[in-house]
C-alpha cells in the first residue's frame, strides 16, 4: 500500500511499487486526463506536475513518487480557469487533443518558472510532440497565457 497526494487529496493505492504512475493515475484512481502516448518518456502525452515540475509519468515507478504533491490536468483548475487552460480555448489550440493535457501541464510548469518567456525559452521547455503539428498556435497559447497570467497578479 502506497499513500500518494494526488490534486491535493491524500489516498491510499495498492499497487505494485514498480507500476508506472501514469497507469496508477488512469486505472487505479481514475484520472483518465493524463494519456498514454509513447510509453518511453519521450512524446509528453503522460506528463503531471510533482511539486510542480512537468515530469512524464509512464516510466516513472510510483514508488519514486515519495511525498510528492501530484498536479493531473484534473487538478490544474477546477473550472479551467488556470491561464493556460484559458488560453488554449480562447485560441483554439487543439486539433485532435490527444496530447493537450500534456502539452497543458508542461506549459503551466513553464510559465511557473518563467513567467514571461520568449520563443526561443517556449521551445526549449516545450518538448512534448503533438502528431497534428499544432506548435504555433502552442507558442501563442503559452505568450497568451503568460498576459493572462500577469492581469491577474
Amino acid at each position: 500500500m502506497l499513500t500518494l497526494k494526488v490534486n491535493g487529496q491524500t489516498m491510499d493505492v495498492d499497487v505494485e511499487p514498480d507500476t508506472p504512475l501514469l497507469w496508477v493515475l488512469r486505472e487505479t484512481i481514475g484520472l483518465a486526463g493524463t494519456r498514454f502516448g509513447c510509453g518511453q518518456g519521450l512524446c509528453g502525452a503522460c506528463t503531471v506536475h510533482l511539486d510542480g515540475v512537468a515530469t512524464r509519468t509512464c516510466v516513472l515507478p510510483v514508488s519514486d513518487v515519495g511525498t510528492a504533491e501530484i498536479t493531473t490536468i484534473e487538478g490544474l483548475s477546477a473550472d479551467n480557469s488556470h491561464p493556460v487552460q484559458q488560453a488554449w480555448t480562447e485560441l483554439d489550440v487543439p486539433q485532435c487533443g490527444y496530447c493537450q493535457s500534456g502539452q497543458i501541464m508542461t506549459a503551466a510548469a513553464l510559465l511557473t518558472e518563467n513567467p514571461l518567456p520568449s520563443d526561443s525559452d517556449i521551445d526549449a521547455a516545450m518538448t512534448n510532440i503533438c502528431r497534428c503539428g499544432t506548435y504555433g498556435r502552442i507558442r501563442k497559447g503559452i505568450h497568451r497565457a503568460a498576459r493572462l497570467a500577469a492581469r491577474t497578479q
